[in-house]
């Protein structure tokens, strides 16, 4: 019987001016593992991150597809990168009395 070593995806956030930070890293086909990485996803999103999977075209062009649920994530992505929500506009002003 064949071993299975299979790569283990790493949650990485986006920080300005440092680069990748590693969040969470596990392998998905161990349950203890995914359940951590399922976690510390949910902790991001609710955090108001977006998540990311990096993926490449059949022309090696780079592109990430947005995820919205860790069971969106194919199971041989390698990352998933977080990264802030940009800031939309001015703030919204109280309405005045007028």
């Amino acid at each position: 019987m064949g071993v299975c070593h299979n790569r283990p995806v790493k949650l990485l956030r986006m920080k300005p001016g440092h680069g990748e930070i590693v969040l969470a890293e596990g392998d998905v086909e161990i349950p203890e593992q995914e359940r951590e990485l399922i976690e510390a996803f949910r902790r991001e999103l609710d955090a108001g991150m977006w998540a990311a999977v990096p993926t490449n075209d059949a022309g090696g062009r780079r592109q990430a597809e947005l995820v919205k649920d860790f069971a969106e994530v194919p199971r041989d992505a390698e990352r998933v990168i977080f990264f802030p929500r940009a800031a939309g506009g001015a703030p919204k002003r109280p309405a005045s009395g007028r």
